[in-house]
C-alpha cells in the first residue's frame, strides 16, 4: 500500500454518532394532571362540590389524571428520573383505578364491608405516599410540602373509611384542596422557568 493511499485512508471522515432528541420536562404536565384532578375530587371531598355533582371528576380521573399522568411518568423514565417516573406512573394508575373503582365496581353486596375495602385501598397509598415524602426530602422544599400534605390527605380519608371516622372525609377534602394547590404552584414554577428562561416562583431547591 502506497503512502498516499494511506494518507487517504486516514483522512476519510468518520461517521457522526446517531443524534439524540431532546425531551422537554415532563414534571410540570404530570403535577398539573395531578393538580386539577385532585381539586376536583377534594372539593367534593369537601363538601364544596355539591354531591349531585362529583361524578365530573370521573372523566378527570381517567384521562388528565390517569393517562395524562401515567405518559408524563413515562417520560421520566427517559430522562433517568427514578423518582419523578416513579411517582407519575403509581399516582396515575391511582386515578385510573380511582375511576374503575367508582365506576366499574358493584360493592352494593359488601354492605358495611365495603367500607373496609376502600379503606384498605386508601392505606396502601398513604403507605407508598410516606416513603415517597421520605425520598422528597431530597427534591425541592415545594414538592416536599405537596408530598406532606399528600400523605396528611391519604391518612385522614384511611380514618375515615377504615376507622369509620366519617368527619375526617371532609377533614381529607380541605387537605387535597392544599395538596392540590401546592402541586398547581410547582407545576406553574417548571412553566414559567421553561418559558421565561429563569426562575419566576421559587421551588427551593435542597442537596
Amino acid at each position: 500500500m502506497s503512502t498516499q493511499a494511506i494518507g487517504r485512508e486516514e483522512a476519510a471522515p468518520q461517521p457522526l454518532p446517531p443524534a439524540v432528541a431532546a425531551i422537554s420536562d415532563p414534571a410540570p404536565l404530570g403535577l398539573a394532571a395531578f393538580a386539577l384532578t385532585t381539586f376536583v375530587l377534594s372539593s367534593a371531598n369537601a363538601g364544596i362540590l355539591p354531591a349531585a355533582a362529583e361524578g365530573v371528576v370521573f372523566g378527570l380521573a381517567l384521562f388528565y389524571g390517569g393517562i395524562v399522568q401515567v405518559f408524563a411518568g413515562l417520560w421520566e423514565f427517559t430522562k433517568g428520573n427514578t423518582f419523578g417516573s416513579t411517582a407519575f406512573c403509581s399516582y396515575g394508575a391511582f386515578w385510573m383505578a380511582f375511576w374503575y373503582l367508582s365506576v366499574h365496581t358493584d360493592l352494593s353486596a359488601a354492605g358495611p364491608d365495603a367500607k373496609i375495602g376502600v379503606g384498605f385501598f386508601l392505606l396502601g397509598w398513604t403507605i407508598f405516599t410516606v416513603y415517597m415524602t421520605i425520598a422528597a426530602l431530597r427534591t425541592t422544599t415545594a414538592l416536599f410540602g405537596v408530598f406532606v400534605l399528600l400523605s396528611l390527605t391519604f391518612l385522614a380519608l384511611t380514618l375515615a373509611d377504615l376507622g369509620g371516622i366519617a368527619s375526617m372525609g371532609k377533614v381529607g377534602g380541605w387537605l387535597g384542596l392544599l395538596t392540590a394547590f401546592g402541586a398547581w404552584y410547582c407545576a406553574a414554577a417548571g412553566v414559567l422557568k421553561a418559558t421565561w428562561g429563569r426562575t419566576v416562583l421559587e421551588v427551593g431547591a435542597r442537596s
